[in-house]
C-alpha cells in the first residue's frame, strides 16, 4: 500500500499546476468556460430562443437571457424530467439531484448531466484530495480507504423509459463514480446506497469497524451519529483506538463551527484535519485550500459560470454581475450558468469573497431564512405553513415566533427549538406539537429524513412566552418599527438565546 500512497499521491498533485493557473488567469479562464457553455448548447431549445450561436459577448447573453429562480425554471426542468432531451442541455439527462427548498414542492430536482458529473462532481473531488496531499506532503490517505456517507436513489416515475433516477447528490455521485475512486472508498456501494437512514448507518458502523480507514467525507450530522455507534460497538474511548491511521475529515453541507468540539472529543489528535468543501446539488463549487483560513478557493474550471447579485436589506437586488466585477466584503446571492443546462440559475446560497487575488469566498447563507444545522434546509416558507396548519387544526393562534437549532451533543440527538408568543394557546400542547413536527415532515423531504426515527432530528422543542415577549425584545434591540421584522428561522441559536436569557428561560 505505500507505493499505492506514492503513486496516487504523485499523479493527483499533477492537478495543482492547473489550479495554481486558474488562480492567476481566472477572468479568462471563467469567459473560456461561458463561451464554451454557450457553443455546445447553442443547438438546445433554450440555445435556439436565445439565439446563442449570435452571441459573441457576455454582455449579449447578460442582456437576453433572463435569471431564474428553480420556481421559473421549473417547467423546462420538469420536461426533461419527463423524457424530453436537449431542451436545456445537448447530452442525453438521465440522472436529477434531489434536495429541498422550493415553494412550489417538497423538493426540487436539479438535472445532472454526464459532462457535470466528470468535470464538476469528480473533479471537486479530486481536487480535494490533491490540494490535501499538496499541504500534507507526508499524508498516508491511500493507504487505507475513505469513510463517505452518501443518501439514496430510486426511479424516476415521471419518465416512462425506466432509464432516469434521481436522489441525493452523494448518491447520483456514488452510483456513477469511476472505478479509482470505488477502489479507495468504504463501505460497500450497497450499504451506501440504503435508502432506510438507520440500517445505513447501523451497517456503515459494522462493515467499516475493521476497515484501515484514513479518511472521511460526508455531512458533520451523520458522520457523527455513525462515529458515536461504532464506540458503542467496540467500547472504544475515542475513534483512533478503531481507526488509528485516521487523518483527516472532509466535510460540507452544513456549518462546521457548532461540531468541532464533539469532533475534537472523538477525534483527539493534534496532527487531525478538517477541510471544508462545498459541494450542492447544482455542482461542485469551493474547497479550503489554505488550512490557516475558513474560506475556500472558488474553482474556476469545472465548467460553471459564475454570476452575482449584490444583498441589499437581506434581499438580491438588481442584474447579476460576472466575477471580474466583484468586490470583497459584499454579500452576493451567486446565480450560474452549468455544463447541465442550468442558465443564470439562482442557487439559493449568498457567499461573501474574502479575496479576489484569487478568488477565496465565505457562505454567508441562503436567500431566505433558514435551518440547515443538520442538512434538513428548512425554508421559512415550509415554517410558515406547519404553523398555519397547527394552528387551524388546534384552534391555536399566534403573534410571532421564532426558530433554531439544537446542537448535536455527545449522546444526545440534535433538534429545533421554538419560541412561540401565542394570543390563544392550543388546548393540547403536544398535538400542537405533533402537527408542527407532521406538517413539516410532509412539506420538506430533507427534514421527514432527519426526523426519520429520532436518528439525527428529535420531534421540536416549543417555549410558550408571554405576550409582548417578541416587542420587548425587538426593543432591546433597538429594531421596533414597520421595516423590522422578527426573524422567523435562524441557524444558528443567536436569536432563541437571546430570548431565553431575557426571559430567564435556561
Amino acid at each position: 500500500m505505500p507505493f499505492l500512497n506514492s503513486f496516487f499521491t504523485w499523479i493527483i498533485k499533477k492537478r495543482v499546476h492547473q489550479i495554481e493557473l486558474f488562480k492567476q488567469y481566472p477572468h479568462e479562464v471563467q469567459r473560456d468556460v461561458f463561451f464554451r457553455l454557450i457553443n455546445d448548447a447553442r443547438n438546445t431549445e433554450f440555445g435556439r430562443k436565445y439565439n446563442f450561436a449570435g452571441i459573441q459577448r457576455y454582455e449579449e447573453f447578460q442582456t437576453r437571457v433572463p435569471h431564474s429562480s428553480y420556481e421559473e425554471f421549473f417547467p423546462l426542468i420538469d420536461r426533461v424530467m419527463k423524457g424530453e432531451q436537449n431542451v436545456l442541455w445537448p447530452s442525453k439527462i438521465n440522472w436529477f439531484a434531489k434536495s429541498s427548498g422550493t415553494t412550489n414542492d417538497k423538493s426540487k430536482f436539479i438535472p445532472v448531466s454526464q459532462e457535470a458529473l466528470e468535470e464538476s462532481h469528480f473533479s471537486g473531488g479530486k481536487d480535494l484530495l490533491a490540494i490535501y496531499v499538496n499541504n500534507n506532503p507526508d499524508s498516508a490517505i491511500f493507504t487505507g480507504k475513505g469513510l463517505s456517507i452518501g443518501g439514496s436513489h430510486q426511479k424516476n416515475p415521471l419518465n416512462p423509459s425506466g432509464q432516469s433516477y434521481y436522489g441525493d447528490v452523494s448518491a447520483v455521485i456514488m452510483q456513477n463514480m469511476p472505478l479509482w475512486a470505488k477502489f479507495v472508498r468504504t463501505p460497500s456501494e450497497e450499504v451506501a446506497l440504503l435508502e432506510n437512514w438507520e440500517e445505513k448507518l447501523e451497517r456503515i458502523a459494522l462493515e467499516t469497524i475493521n476497515e484501515n480507514v484514513t479518511s472521511m467525507a460526508g455531512v458533520p450530522t451523520w458522520t457523527l451519529l455513525v462515529l458515536q455507534r461504532i464506540l458503542e460497538l467496540t467500547g472504544a474511548n475515542n475513534i483512533l483506538e478503531v481507526w488509528p491511521n485516521l487523518e483527516v475529515f472532509f466535510h460540507g453541507a452544513v456549518a462546521f463551527g457548532p461540531y468541532r468540539t464533539i469532533f475534537n472529543e472523538l477525534i483527539p489528535a493534534k496532527n487531525f484535519f478538517y477541510v471544508d468543501a462545498y459541494n450542492a446539488s447544482e455542482g461542485f463549487f469551493g474547497i479550503q485550500d489554505n488550512p490557516e483560513s475558513d474560506d475556500m478557493l472558488l474553482m474556476l474550471d469545472y465548467g460553471i459560470f459564475y454570476e452575482f447579485v449584490p444583498m441589499q436589506g437581506g434581499l438580491a437586488t438588481g442584474e447579476p454581475i460576472p466575477i471580474w466585477q466583484v468586490k470583497p466584503g459584499v454579500n452576493y446571492a451567486m446565480v450560474i450558468s452549468t455544463n447541465a443546462g442550468l442558465w443564470r440559475y439562482h442557487i439559493g446560497d449568498t457567499i461573501r469573497f474574502t479575496s479576489v487575488k484569487p478568488y477565496r469566498i465565505k457562505i454567508a447563507g441562503r436567500t431566505k431564512h433558514y435551518i440547515n444545522a443538520f442538512g434538513e434546509e428548512l425554508m421559512i416558507d415550509n415554517a410558515e405553513e406547519a404553523i398555519a396548519i397547527a394552528c387551524d387544526k388546534t384552534g391555536a393562534i399566534i403573534d410571532n415566533f421564532t426558530a433554531g437549532p439544537i446542537y448535536l451533543q455527545k449522546n444526545k440527538r440534535g433538534g429545533h427549538e421554538w419560541v412561540i408568543e401565542f394570543v390563544k394557546p392550543p388546548e393540547d400542547r403536544q398535538r400542537f406539537v405533533d402537527l408542527l413536527d407532521n406538517s413539516l415532515k410532509q412539506l420538506n423531504s430533507d427534514y421527514e429524513a432527519k426526523r426519520q426515527n429520532d436518528l439525527a432530528l428529535v420531534p421540536p422543542k416549543i417555549h410558550s412566552v408571554p405576550k409582548g415577549t417578541f416587542y420587548k425584545w425587538m426593543k432591546e434591540r433597538n429594531k421596533l418599527g414597520a421595516q423590522n421584522k422578527v426573524p422567523r428561522l435562524s441557524n444558528n441559536r443567536a436569536h432563541i438565546d437571546s430570548i431565553l436569557t431575557m426571559l430567564s428561560i435556561k
